[in-house]
Order: structure tokens, then sequence, then C-alpha cells
């Protein structure tokens, strides 16, 4: 089944194909991380669907213009998952590939974590946990104020949400029935000190953000075709916010740091990216379906 880009990008993806582009922005995060020889492996592996699917078919967006003002804004709560952003960007245009070497280096557009001054296009500067959904939520706010119709999507972890300014931001998006506002969370179940349910238990999540007026979707975020169904949906939902929880495999595609919240914030050795890029590359290869 096709699924069309938006205009701006002019090409037509099979879900086949943005799958494979998933494994493809997996490699380059792995390279990246090696070069730069600091920064998060696990997050920004589970991620590389999503950011697929963001980039090559939903955004309304033009690489070659970021300050287009009727564009969609995506913003990042969690900041640190930067490489799988930065290697979807690149690879839908805003930067030439050969920038992607130049990850956590002095001086990048590249930084740990997004900083607008390095590079506007990414939005907004993010890092502490906790704060990116804060500023989604205004920006979808001041654009329902002015009448605009673009959307505004904002990426969260689910360790952050034991922060409680993601609480008192969900009661006011919910409360303004910000139906311009469509958030996701990362549900891998990891963070920096371990497993989230040894740390601080989240669940129930989603009857805790229904208790916030926020329409809430659960998909498998690893399935492109769940995702982007899920936005569809949100879209239809016009008086409240909507919260599209997706479960993911923290370290995905690459077996010895799959569930390992170990793997959290660090890279791998060069030894350890010849092994991933092998299983990433030969995944790639394996990935089956019936979606052509």
């Amino acid at each position: 089944m096709p699924v069309k880009s938006k205009k701006k990008t002019k090409k037509l993806y099979t879900l086949r194909e943005l799958e494979r582009l998933a494994y493809e922005l997996r490699e380059d995060v792995i390279k990246m991380l090696v070069e730069a020889g600091s920064g998060h492996s696990a997050g920004p592996l589970d991620l590389a669907e999503f950011f697929a699917v963001m980039y090559f078919h939903v955004l309304n967006h033009d690489p070659k213009k970021h300050d287009w003002e009727d564009r969609d804004r995506l913003c990042m709560s969690c900041g640190h998952v930067a490489p799988i952003r930065y290697a979807a960007m690149i690879k839908a245009g805003y930067l030439p590939e050969s920038e992607l070497m130049t990850l956590r280096k002095y001086g990048t557009k590249l930084q740990g974590h997004p900083g607008i001054q390095e590079w506007p296009a990414v939005e907004h500067s993010s890092g502490p946990l906790g704060q990116g959904i804060s500023v989604a939520i205004g920006m979808a706010k001041a654009a329902m104020m002015d009448n605009k119709k673009h959307w505004v999507y904002c990426l969260t972890s689910d360790g952050e949400q034991e922060e409680g300014q993601m609480w008192e931001a969900a009661m006011f998006a919910g409360n303004n029935k910000l139906g311009n506002l469509i958030a996701f969370m990362d549900r891998n179940f990891i963070q920096i000190d371990g497993p989230t349910e040894d740390v601080m238990p989240l669940e129930p999540l989603k009857k805790k953000w229904e208790a916030f007026n926020w329409h809430v979707i659960e998909v498998d975020g690893h399935n492109v075709e769940q995702i982007i169904d899920a936005v569809n949906t949100a879209k239809a939902i016009t008086e409240k916010p909507t919260m599209i929880i997706m479960y993911t495999i923290p370290g995905k595609g690459v077996s010895f740091m799959e569930y390992d919240y170990t793997w959290h914030g660090k890279p791998p050795k060069s030894e350890e990216a010849k092994i991933a890029l092998k299983e990433l590359r030969t995944l790639k290869g394996k990935i089956v379906g019936e979606h052509e």
C-alpha cells in the first residue's frame, strides 16, 4: 500500500520503504555515535520508525526553507535522542550527509542536545527532561490564537513522565482543548538508572493522560502503519490534545543492546559498532511484509 509523503518531498514511500529507511537511519546513528565517542544509543535506535514516518510522511515541511511559516512543528522533550532526529533530517535534505560525522564536535550544528542557536531548524533547544512538552503547548496555543492551520507535534520519553512539569503542562493543554497538538511517548521502559517500573512506577499511563482530558492511543512503535494511522486518528480529534503511546524496544535492531538499560547513555565502541552494523544490515535485508 503506497503512502504519500508531503508535496514538499514529492516521493511516494511504501510502508516497506519506510521500514527499510528506519534501518538505514539506525546504521547512521551507530556510525555517528562511534565517531563521536559519546552519546545515547538505546533511545535513538528505538525511535527510527517514528522519525522515518515523521520526516518522510507526516510532517508538512520544507528542508530548504526550515523557517517556512506554515510548516508543522516537531518539538523534542527528550533531547538526548538527538542523533536519530539529526539522521532523519539529514536524510530528508536539511544538511549534507557529511555532517553526520560532526555529532557532538566543537562548533557543529549537531550538538549532543538540539540547540536552536547552533541549528534553528530543530525548532527549539532541548535538554532538561519535561520541558519540551511545555514548549510544544505554547506553540499550539499560539497557533490556535492566530488561527493557524499547522500541526504541533512533540516527542516525549517515558522517564520524564516522572517530572511534575509534565503533568502541569498536560493539565493546561487538556483544559485549553488544544486539538492541534499531537504528542508521542517513547515507552521503552528504561531510563538511565534502570527499568522505569523499578525506579518510579509509571502505570497506568493511559488512564493518567485520559484523566487530564487527553485522547490516548497506544501503538507498536516499530509498526509504521500503526504510527501513521494513529496520527490520522489524532487529527480527527478536534476538542482535545492527543497522546500516542509508542511501545518500543530500547536498542532496537542490535541484539546486545535490546532491553538493556545500560545502553541508555553510552555509545558503542569500535568493535561493538562493527557487530551492530552487521546485524542492522542483515535485518534490513530481511524485513518482510505484504506492504509494497
